[in-house]
C-alpha cells in the first residue's frame, strides 16, 4: 500500500568470502579474507573465483601430511599461510583464466537434502535462508490485505560492517524493522548452554540479545503474542558474538523499533551447513 507504517523486511544477499590478493610467479594464488572466517573452516576446501573470463575453479591447498613433523600436525594453519591452487603451472596460465587481484572468491558448497529428513545441508544459509523467507512471504502477502507500507529489502555487505542495511535505511526511512537472518544452534555437540539457545526443528527464533542490536521490548512482546496465537513454535535466543543488519535499521530515521528473527542453523560461517525446511516454513507463517 501506499499508507500506514513503513515497514522494512530486511535479509541480506551477501555471504562470507574473499578476494584475491597475490598471484606468485609458480602459479598459486593469495587471498584476502572477507567476514568473519574460523581459520580452521579454511583449509582443504573448494572454491570459486569469479574471474574476467567466468567462474574458475580452486581449491586451498594443504601441507602434505607426510612433509609436516609430528611437532606442528595438531596445529591450525593461519590464514595467511594459506594460497588458492587453480592447476597452473605460473603466473601467465593464472592471467590467461582471467584471474587478478581484486576478484572474488566465494565457497564451493553443493545442496543436498541429508537423507530424506527435514535437514538441508548447503553454503551461506546465513543469509540466503532469510531471502528465502523474503521471497516466500511476499508470495503469500502479495493477494492478502494489510494495513502497512512493506518495503522488501535485501542488502549487500553486511559481512563486513552492516553497509547496506545503513543505506537502504536511508532510502526506505523504516518506522519498523525487521530483520530476517540465519540463527545459532545449541544442539551440536561442543556447545556451552549458555552460549545459544535454539534447537534445529524447534520454529524460527527471536534474538533477545546479540552485541549489535537490543530487540525493541513490545516488538518482541508482539512476535511472541503472534506466534502463540497463530500456534507457531517460536524460540528465543541471546548470542554475544553476533552482529545483524537489524542495528543499523534500529539506528536510522531517529530511530525505529525492530526485531531480528531467525531460522536455526547448524555450524555458521563455514562451507557446510544445515537448516530445517519446518523451521523455515514457520518463519515464512509466523512473517
Amino acid at each position: 500500500g501506499t499508507s500506514g507504517p513503513r515497514i522494512m523486511v530486511d535479509a541480506h544477499m551477501d555471504e562470507l568470502g574473499g578476494v584475491i590478493r597475490r598471484v606468485t610467479a609458480d602459479g598459486y594464488l593469495t587471498m584476502q579474507m572477507l567476514g568473519g572466517w574460523f581459520d580452521q573452516a579454511l583449509v582443504d576446501q573448494r572454491w570459486t573465483i569469479i574471474g574476467s573470463k567466468g567462474p574458475v575453479h580452486a581449491i586451498t591447498g594443504i601441507r602434505d601430511i607426510h612433509l609436516v613433523p609430528a611437532s606442528e600436525r595438531n596445529k591450525v594453519f593461519p590464514r595467511d599461510s594459506l594460497f588458492l591452487d587453480v592447476g597452473a603451472k605460473n603466473a601467465a596460465e593464472v592471467a590467461a583464466m582471467g584471474l587478478e587481484p581484486g576478484d572474488p572468491v566465494a565457497p564451493d558448497a553443493p545442496f543436498t537434502v541429508m537423507n530424506g529428513t527435514q535437514n538441508y545441508l548447503g553454503k551461506a544459509w546465513d543469509d540466503r535462508v532469510g531471502c528465502a523467507v523474503l521471497v516466500a512471504a511476499m508470495q503469500k502477502l502479495a493477494h492478502l490485505p494489510h494495513p502497512n507500507q512493506i518495503f522488501w529489502v535485501a542488502t549487500v555487505q553486511e559481512e563486513v560492517g552492516l553497509r547496506g542495511a545503513h543505506t537502504a535505511s536511508e532510502v526506505v526511512k523504516p518506522e519498523a524493522g525487521i530483520a530476517i537472518e540465519g540463527g545459532v544452534t545449541r544442539d551440536a555437540p561442543g556447545v556451552h548452554p549458555e552460549e545459544a539457545q535454539e534447537i534445529l526443528g524447534h520454529g524460527p527464533a527471536l534474538f533477545l540479545y546479540d552485541f549489535s542490536e537490543l530487540p525493541n521490548r513490545k516488538f518482541a512482546a508482539l512476535v511472541k503474542q503472534v506466534a502463540k496465537e497463530k500456534n507457531i513454535p517460536l524460540q528465543t535466543d541471546l548470542i554475544q558474538g553476533y552482529g545483524d543488519d537489524s542495528a543499523e535499521i534500529q539506528k536510522s530515521n531517529g530511530g525505529a523499533p525492530t526485531v531480528n528473527l531467525v531460522v536455526p542453523v547448524r555450524y555458521t560461517h563455514a562451507h557446510n551447513g544445515i537448516m530445517n525446511r519446518g523451521d523455515f516454513d514457520h518463519m515464512v507463517d509466523l512473517m
